[in-house]
């Protein structure tokens, strides 16, 4: 194949992943050169080959194998990145796929911008455009910000990067998860000229994935492990006080309540993890004086709930609840109206990722 303009990692660790349709949603949709590295992760590669189907010996598509006996994302992609030589690096799961043209039209848009990193529209597995990154207004698309446009929001790097700029950063292993957090933060506070293909082909999340297991909740220190990493980067220890709360209230919003409703199924799963939630709390408000700040009164009331002895594990679910009701009083205004409408409180970030998921352009 001539020289490929992009390298695009799909790890798959299991024989009933749909990795084929992965591939032929590159392969058949893609007019620009484009190399498809599928990382066959602690199997056999044959198995994947015969998975593969036409696509296994097409000259585009390269089948590697890495066997780390680790059960993470993180290697094999990491593995698909040292391999690449493309200019353009992408990552993509072995169950989602891409709508026809989607790499050419990040392509395009890195043309038009000159942008080190070309963020791509997700479409949801409802059909619907994920709200995330509610950047501002729900508009803007060109000259990104990271703070401002809250890329924080967009945890997995899905889209184009430029692999002269970014090529030797790495997704983080030996993590139980979030091993795609420190990796995109970097993307986001240190790029210098980021996009977003807001108005593109998507790329599709799939959820017809037949191998998936629930597991039991981790102890928190390891959901949160990232941290370590994340307070260790040079740009995150220069980063101003501004940037760190547009990173903490995202992180609070998406990943700790979470982790909060995943703890409090009985009253002795509750007190045995009450101390350790309180105290991530108190690294968070640490890492960055005033976050908590711009929580919503909904959010306040579930740490309310938390901090008191007396709080059940059914006070804690109904302010869980009451957090999903996007539209009321306690969702949209912060304890403090003053800071109703900063950037990072409620009523801006809904608003930004209400007219995205609404197509409202």
């Amino acid at each position: 194949m001539s020289d490929p303009r992009v390298d695009i990692t799909i790890a798959v660790h299991s024989a009933s992943r749909p990795v084929a349709r992965a591939v032929a949603s590159v392969l058949d949709h893609t007019v620009a050169p484009v190399r498809v590295n599928v990382v066959a992760h602690n199997i056999d590669p044959e198995i994947i080959r015969t998975n593969l189907g036409r696509f296994a010996s097409d000259p585009r598509l390269r089948l590697l194998e890495l066997r780390d006996g680790i059960p993470s994302p993180a290697g094999p992609m990491n593995f698909g990145f040292a391999s690449s030589t493309a200019p353009f690096i992408s990552v993509m799961g072995s169950d989602d796929e891409l709508a026809p043209g989607a790499i050419d039209s990040w392509l395009a848009v890195h043309e038009a911008t000159r942008a080190e990193v070309v963020i791509a529209k997700i479409q949801l597995a409802d059909g619907r455009t994920d709200p995330y990154p509610p950047v501002r207004n729900g508009r803007r698309t060109r000259a990104l910000h990271g703070r401002r446009d809250r890329l924080a929001y967009r945890s997995a790097p899905l889209g184009l990067i430029d692999r002269a700029r970014f090529g030797e950063l790495r997704l983080t292993e030996g993590l139980p998860s979030g091993e795609d957090l420190a990796y995109s933060l970097t993307l986001w506070f240190t790029g210098q000229r980021l996009a977003y293909d807001l108005d593109g082909p998507a790329y599709v999340i799939n959820d017809d994935a037949s191998d998936r297991v629930t597991a039991s909740p981790r102890p928190l220190a390891q959901d949160f492990s990232f941290l370590d990493e994340l307070e260790s980067f040079a740009w995150f220890a220069r980063a101003s006080r501004a940037d760190r709360i547009a990173i903490v209230v995202k992180l609070i919003r998406i990943h700790v309540f979470d982790a909060v409703l995943a703890r409090i199924g009985s009253a002795e799963a509750l007190a045995e993890n009450r101390s350790d939630i309180l105290a991530l709390l108190d690294r968070f408000e640490h890492i960055a004086p005033g976050a908590t700040a711009l929580l919503s009164l909904a959010d306040r009331r579930v740490f309310d709930a938390l901090r008191d002895p007396s709080g059940t594990p059914a006070d804690i679910l109904r302010g869980l609840e009451a957090r999903h009701a996007y539209l009321s009083v306690p969702t949209l205004l912060t304890r403090n109206p003053f800071l109703a409408l900063r950037a990072q409180a409620p009523f801006r970030t809904l608003f930004a990722g209400f007219r995205i998921m609404n197509g409202k352009r």
